[in-house]
């Protein structure tokens, strides 16, 4: 087969989960696939620590210094007649072209724009709810992440179920335990965050609840009556003010951390320093957090909505994200019961070592032969 990729993501949106998607499905490929030819559409001095195979071709277009990963990423790639079989869209499929001189594939993480969309930045939602009723017609397959989105998917537009790939997502091979000791110490150097701390990595939208996560800790707070923090890591969004407020009403601003961003080789640390990880979500399409905590050694408190269930299994303690006090429970629970908590971490370790980029390659790869086939 000849296959076309857009690989812009990779560069421009690293370190974001449908970045590290793009950049790991590419790698993966790369690692798996001697045969067939790859066409790969990246920015122009875009240097990426992957060597690829000589059935690799780079094909570099240039950048438009848009503010936005959204705005620059919406203007298609030019693909030439015959230039490829199949042509795969990694981000959701913004910037798929509208002619169609191949087949085309885009992987849509999941549809939260049409379900949550006050929960969407304004930039991203206004382009998606435009762009998505042009682009699924012009999709002969859709690779998603859960079978969750599959099911959200098929009803939403009507599309073919046979037509619909699952490829469940894995974490980065960096995604290891470490000694917890010098993971502290290197955390307190780098971020000054002191001590045990119940950690929160993820995006900052309302659908996350933060908030509920917040009004739990300071339950725990109340009960637990030891000197623990909550950590809440990640780019502080626009409801950044809301959440620091909250802490404030809630009277644990002392408490809460609110280290901002972390660079990417600094999250396994972070982690592995940590005694507990909680991902209370309203809604994923996938869910990767949880999952990269399980392969750092740590136990997981999480959701029982949407895709997380499918994800994490019975590996995690899982919890009704709206129920407050079952979060606060579930919490003190996995601080408290040392049995519970090492159950947690020997079952989260099996279940993240299930869980691999390159079972990920190897379906998407299957997808695009069912698609190219089916013609």
């Amino acid at each position: 087969m000849k296959i076309g990729i857009d690989g812009r993501a990779a560069k421009w949106y690293r370190g974001t989960g449908i970045g590290n998607y793009t950049y790991q499905v590419i790698n993966s490929l790369n690692q798996l696939d001697d045969s067939n030819k790859y066409l790969l559409f990246m920015p122009e001095n875009c240097s990426m620590d992957i060597h690829f195979n000589r059935n690799f071709t780079i094909r570099n277009i240039s950048e438009n210094c848009s503010s936005s990963f959204w705005d620059e990423v919406n203007i298609p790639n030019i693909l030439h007649d015959n230039e490829v079989e199949i042509y795969h869209v990694p981000q959701n499929g913004i910037g798929l072209p509208l002619d169609k001189p191949c087949r085309m594939v885009i992987t849509l993480h999941d549809i939260i724009p049409y379900k949550m969309p006050d929960t969407v930045g304004p930039t991203y939602l206004k382009i998606f709810l435009k762009q998505i009723p042009q682009i699924i017609p012009q999709c002969d397959g859709i690779i998603t992440v859960s079978k969750f989105s599959k099911e959200d998917i098929i009803r939403e537009f009507n599309f073919p179920e046979d037509k619909v790939f699952v490829t469940h997502l894995a974490p980065e091979d960096i995604y290891k335990p470490y000694e917890k000791q010098s993971s502290k110490m290197l955390i307190n150097k780098l971020y000054g965050i002191q001590g045990d701390y119940i950690l929160y990595i993820g995006g900052f939208s309302p659908r996350k609840n933060i908030i509920g996560l917040l009004e739990a800790f300071s339950m725990l707070v109340r009960k637990n009556k030891k000197d623990i923090k909550l950590v809440i890591a990640g780019k502080k969004g626009i409801s950044y003010d809301m959440y620091r407020q909250r802490a404030e009403q809630l009277g644990i601003n002392e408490e809460v951390v609110f280290p901002g961003f972390i660079a990417m080789e600094h999250l396994p640390y972070l982690y592995s320093a940590s005694e507990l990880f909680v991902y209370p979500s309203f809604y994923e399409g996938f869910g990767l957090p949880p999952v990269e905590a399980m392969a750092c050694g740590v136990p997981v408190v999480t959701s029982n909505s949407t895709s997380i269930p499918e994800i994490v299994g019975d590996n995690a303690v899982t919890i009704n994200p709206n129920d407050i006090n079952a979060l606060f429970e579930a919490m003190l629970s996995v601080l408290e019961d040392e049995k519970l908590r090492e159950n947690l971490i020997t079952k989260g370790l099996v279940r993240a070592s299930e869980l691999s980029w390159k079972e990920t390659a190897a379906k998407t790869l299957k997808a695009y032969s069912k698609v190219v086939n089916n013609w």
